[in-house]
């Protein structure tokens, strides 16, 4: 199996479907044999129905699901994902679709050509409804530079790829299975010098789908864990 492709799942009713039959006809435009795995973290809608209606609706693709029983955050649902996988390459992708499935084939590739982790950058088409998100990447990653010595450009992206036979020892280093996962993930591997290449794509946001993004509590709260985090790294570092 060349991908394993994870979709982390979170009441993901409005968006499944259509963005499912969008990520098929990349993927089915490829070369790669490929399978979709579905990991949905106790959503409070009909994303577990509709599921089970997509992978019903491909019969001839190699889908699965993992349900899980308690909500345990986006981090730990997405290295569930990976962990069963059978790809060379194993990534996620946020399934509302913001960032496009037509970059999918250029993270792969990134990977198969000896990258360890290959991320798609998110490049924001500037407008005032999304000027708060660009705002909050931005100061993010001017602290993980400022903190971690980090220089990432999107540490943060629901866009990520990996060499999964490297990445699997990190999954069992993070200690965060939520939000800041994300940053766990990328701030191991950068310290473990594997090859990070990122790549460039369109951030178009969604208005149609409630964002679980909150700017006041979450700035706190990450920089919060980034300050605990750059004491980790420091202690192991001199370790």
């Amino acid at each position: 199996m060349d991908l394993s492709l994870v979709l982390p799942c979170y009441n993901e009713e409005v968006v499944l479907e259509g963005s499912v039959a969008q990520i098929v006809e990349v993927l089915d435009g490829t070369r790669y044999s490929y399978e979709i795995i579905f990991v949905d973290d106790c959503s409070r809608d009909q994303t577990r129905h509709l599921i089970d209606q997509v992978i019903g609706q491909y019969p001839h693709k190699r889908m699965s699901r993992i349900f899980h029983e308690k909500n345990v955050g986006r981090g730990g649902t997405v290295a569930d994902g990976i962990r069963v996988g059978t790809g060379d390459v194993a990534g996620f992708i946020d399934i509302d679709l913001e960032v496009h499935a037509r970059y999918i084939p250029s993270c792969v590739n990134a990977v198969q050509n000896g990258a360890d982790v290959a991320i798609g950058r998110r490049v924001y088409k500037l407008n005032l409804r999304s000027l708060d998100r660009y705002v909050m990447s931005a100061g993010y990653v001017w602290l993980v530079r400022t903190l971690l010595g980090v220089g990432l450009n999107d540490t943060e992206t629901g866009y990520k790829f990996f060499k999964r036979e490297r990445i699997l020892p990190v999954l069992d280093e993070i200690q965060d299975q939520r939000w800041f996962w994300d940053t766990e993930v990328m701030v191991r591997s950068h310290y473990k010098q594997y090859q990070i290449v990122e790549i460039p794509c369109l951030f178009l946001r969604r208005f149609d789908k409630k964002s679980t993004v909150s700017p006041l509590s979450d700035t706190v709260d990450y920089f919060r864990k980034l300050w605990r985090f750059s004491k980790v790294v420091r202690d192991e570092l001199a370790r």
